[in-house]
């Protein structure tokens, strides 16, 4: 009986070891007063918390202690941690967030027409044109204001608010972090950033999971989150995919793509743009970092690569959590 004690006392306090739990507290960077209800998550994944009154949280930061813990909250800039321990304790400091003024009085007829051309404009832009998109709502169109006539050849907007998308087609709810969308009317082109977490799994019953996971599958697969879990797994080829040079005629050999460090790290890099098929779709990678970091799970640093082509096409309507994994 007491070697069966202190066999269990002996497993809990292994799995206390290995939870990697990290503590801190959000403050404003000029009052230094408690930032309540701030979010505090990893970017494109269900796992997140949110800070008390005194602007305190506490995470197993396990499954992503490599990656980038992001802190978020209403009026403010969003901030990020890195190269996250265990059992450390975090102070991290929120800068306000000074916007521009974009939008004027919208009582007239012509303005708000002008707005609803807008608002069409980022849906499509933002949300995506595919099927997924069409099922998309978000539900706090309000907090938008775009910059009407500041700007002749560029829509810009800004929220105040964090986004809530309900993506009836994946069947997720969803809250992002807009931090900047630019349009470009003359050359046609998009640039938006921000922080994605997953809020609600809405496949409660075997008719919704069923249905629901026979869009997810078609969504994940082709998709960079697909390219870069069979990276990862070296199996490129058997998931259907090819990588040469851009023109060039034959594939490239894996190592030749791909690092992986002492710690198992693996990291996607080459020395000029790389193209992508899968089935009869063509995608282009022009590196902006000489190494970009991926994991098992598809996740990759966005703001490493540029994408253009068939993978490009894809946007937050068909997003998935770096959970997910087709059969899940």
């Amino acid at each position: 009986m007491k070697k069966l004690f202190l066999l269990l006392l002996f497993i809990l306090s292994t799995l206390i070891t290995f939870g990697q739990v990290i503590r801190g507290q959000v403050l404003d960077h000029e009052t230094r007063k408690p930032v309540d209800y701030a979010s505090v998550f990893f970017n494109g994944t269900f796992l997140g918390t949110t800070t008390n009154e005194n602007g305190e949280f506490e995470l197993d930061v396990t499954p992503y202690a490599y990656r980038a813990l992001h802190i978020s909250a209403v009026g403010y800039r969003t901030t990020s941690l890195k190269s996250l321990k265990a059992g450390e304790y975090y102070e991290v400091l929120l800068k306000k967030a000074l916007y521009e003024i974009l939008e004027v009085s919208i009582e007239s007829k012509s303005l708000t027409k002008k707005r609803e051309r807008c608002m069409r404009i980022l849906k499509n832009e933002f949300l995506g044109r595919s099927r997924n998109a069409r099922d998309c709502i978000i539900m706090n169109e309000e907090d938008i204001t775009f910059n009407y006539h500041s700007d002749r050849d560029t829509l810009r907007a800004i929220t105040r608010k964090p986004l809530i998308i309900l993506n009836n087609s994946l069947g997720y709810q969803i809250t992002y972090y807009l931090d900047k969308f630019e349009y470009d009317k003359v050359h046609k082109t998009t640039s938006f950033s921000g922080n994605i977490i997953f809020n609600l799994d809405m496949a409660t019953n075997r008719k919704s999971k069923k249905e629901f996971e026979a869009k997810r599958k078609k969504t994940y697969y082709g998709s960079c989150k697909h390219f870069f879990s069979a990276l990862w797994l070296n199996k490129l080829s058997a998931e259907g995919f090819r990588v040469q040079e851009v023109e060039g005629v034959y594939p490239l050999e894996y190592n030749e793509f791909v690092l992986e460090d002492l710690h198992g790290k693996k990291y996607f890099t080459y020395h000029k743009n790389l193209e992508i098929a899968y089935d009869y779709h063509l995608t282009t990678v022009s590196f902006r970092d000489s190494r970009v970091y991926f994991g098992r799970d598809g996740f990759f640093e966005p703001e490493a690569i540029l994408w253009y082509g068939y993978m490009s096409m894809a946007r937050i309507a068909d997003w998935l959590p770096y959970e997910y994994s087709p059969g899940l």
